[in-house]
């Protein structure tokens, strides 16, 4: 333990515990004895010096900030046999997965800060799909060893491949969670590489996390957050690599942060279907300010496990780069819930591979199933988009509503837009757009079908030749 010359600040150095910086002694003991003894303590700084430093799972704790010093690595071992299984919760279901490399449950004033790097090493755990590679790529993989299935999926081991089939299995027996099950299933299972559950007060500021094995930074149940100046970074053929995932989580802002992503970036949710709604617990007044992607399925995204509900979620200030959807919110029928009073502005998008803005209640939906309005009919309403632009993109906007619930109230307003085709808007009410400028290839500007109350001011296409018939509106 050292002054920092402050009284009332101490710091926990892990060397003076005994962790070596050499990348290959485990200093698993050595740092989480540095936590508790700072815990015991009443709280403080845990500080990581310059130096790369192995190590299994971090328990972090109350009123501890775990702090990377510049020229800092934590690099979580490759060894499964280190992280124990667990009940925890992913996707929205109560499940069974290894243990986060770091967690901490029913904490209060827990941080991470500094400038040094957090890297879950998830090329040892993650499947890849052989379309994602190229020749070149795909060759080194399977240098490396491992197996590939039928479908073209390399896993990093046979264990991975035989633990997706009995999990499988297991998901679909109707058995209670059991742990003992699950275990020959262990290097399937990856671990989110930041899990905080039920807690309050959280400060995340200034770290790099990079290559996850699953989502890197995945906050549930949390309360008071703020995520600032960070970066998350994975692969971009990264499977399930989400950059933060926020999920039930109350009073929540991310600001300032960069995020290079395989799987969505920004992710907001509130669980799955039934156990979801019977969670009841929303994800509400999350603000996202001053950050930029360049990389991920989504740049924001909320959905699609937002059965608890999300609602007052305001973006802004943002620039995506090369993202498969710009904005993205994303639900299906059986989730239930509502996602409202959203607001979106001064949003930069370039280069996005689909749709700029989209709002899909048929997510994952090949075939779709009518069935009557229930708990199980989710609901999109409420949004307001002003102020963006996009500089390239396959489709400016996509609404696809259900014809039991239409999408409903949503603005978009002052908005510049560069696409293949325009605006497709269906099963939806009070759709204002206004001020909008399409420069598209392909008209009509906008499509609608089956959509009540669409008011349409100051709304002009462009594109490399006029429509024959000269309309603006298509009927689909």
């Amino acid at each position: 333990m050292k002054s920092t010359g402050n009284l009332t600040r101490w710091d926990w150095d892990i060397t003076e515990y005994g962790a070596i910086a050499d990348g290959e002694v485990l200093c698993t003991e050595a740092i989480n004895r540095a936590i508790e003894a700072c815990a015991e303590a009443g709280g403080g700084r845990v500080v990581i010096p310059p130096g790369t430093y192995l190590t299994g799972p971090i328990h972090l704790r109350s009123h501890v900030e775990l702090h990377l010093c510049k020229g800092s690595i934590i690099l979580f071992t490759t060894d499964y046999d280190e992280y124990p299984l667990v009940i925890t919760n992913y996707e929205g279901l109560e499940t069974i997965r290894c243990i986060s490399p770091i967690w901490g449950e029913e904490l209060q004033n827990v941080s991470i800060t500094g400038d040094g790097i957090i890297d879950g090493q998830g090329e040892a755990w993650r499947p890849v799909k052989r379309f994602k590679m190229t020749d070149e790529q795909w060759n080194e993989l399977l240098a490396r060893g491992g197996v590939v299935d039928e479908h073209n999926l390399w896993w990093p081991t046979e264990q991975a491949l035989a633990g997706q089939k009995l999990v499988h299995e297991l998901q679909n027996s109707g058995k209670p969670l059991r742990v003992e099950d699950y275990e020959p299933a262990r290097h399937y299972l990856r671990p989110n590489m930041v899990k905080l559950t039920r807690c309050r007060n959280v400060v995340i500021d200034g770290p790099t996390f990079r290559n996850s094995a699953a989502w890197e930074v995945h906050l549930l149940f949390c309360e008071n957050v703020v995520i600032r100046n960070s970066k998350f970074l994975n692969p971009w053929y990264s499977s399930n690599g989400d950059g933060l995932d926020i999920d039930s989580c109350r009073n929540v802002r991310i600001e300032h942060s960069h995020f290079d992503c395989g799987d969505d970036a920004i992710c907001i949710k509130s669980g799955k279907n039934e156990e979801g709604r019977r969670r009841g617990f929303p994800c509400e007044n999350i603000i996202v300010d001053n950050c930029t992607v360049d990389h991920g399925h989504g740049g924001v995204t909320i959905g699609s496990e937002m059965s608890g509900g999300v609602r007052n979620v305001r973006v802004t200030n943002c620039i995506f780069r090369g993202t498969d959807i710009g904005l993205r919110f994303k639900t299906t029928r059986g989730r239930g819930g509502v996602v409202e009073n959203v607001e979106i502005s001064n949003v930069a998008m370039h280069n996005i591979k689909h749709e700029a803005i989209s709002i899909n209640m048929y997510y994952w939906v090949t075939t779709p199933v009518p069935e009557p309005r229930s708990e199980r009919t989710p609901q999109f309403r409420q949004f307001t988009f002003r102020n963006i632009t996009c500089d390239g993109a396959e489709r400016a906007l996509e609404i696809r509503g259900l014809p039991e619930m239409p999408v409903e109230n949503m603005l978009f307003e002052n908005m510049r837009i560069q696409a293949r085709s325009g605006m497709l808007i269906s099963d939806a009410t009070d759709i204002t757009l206004s001020r909008i400028r399409l420069t598209i290839d392909n008209f009509p500007s906008v499509q609608a079908h089956n959509v009540e109350n669409l008011c349409m001011n100051d709304v002009k296409g462009v594109g490399p030749t006029e429509p024959l018939d000269g309309k603006l509106v298509g009927d689909l």
